[in-house]
């Protein structure tokens, strides 16, 4: 297992510098959103450069897939959650807490080819 407490834009090189290391990357599966807008844009651009340089595929999808669909803490009291399809924007007064978990087996049928990230928040 890896793991890091360190920023996206730190230990996301350097973990797949260690996996490239061990494994020809064929292909990249990421959760594109929704979350922290810096977190999520360091995630792809990264992501999408590996895979272009070392002609990989990138796949997206959702995080609610890791989190047995439960809301994930978007600003202050607001939550983004899904519910239909339709993932917005919600006020909850309870603090919730993230958690977010692999499965032993990768289900390559909940990623999709569009792999950019979800930008759900409005312009301020």
């Amino acid at each position: 297992m890896i793991k890091s407490d360190e920023q996206t834009s730190t230990s996301l090189p350097k973990t797949v510098s260690k996996i490239s290391k061990d494994y020809h990357i064929n292909d990249l599966y990421y959760v594109k959103g929704p979350g922290s807008f810096m977190a999520i844009k360091v995630a792809y651009i990264f992501l999408k450069s590996f895979a272009i340089c070392n002609n990989s595929k990138l796949f997206g999808a959702d995080g609610f897939i890791f989190n047995n669909n439960t809301p994930i803490k978007a600003i202050g009291t607001r939550y983004f959650m899904k519910e239909n399809g339709k993932i917005s924007l919600v006020h909850l007064e309870d603090t919730l807490e993230d958690r977010f978990e692999l499965p032993n087996i990768l289900d390559h049928q909940v990623f999709d080819s569009d792999s950019e990230p979800l930008y759900i928040l409005p312009a301020v």
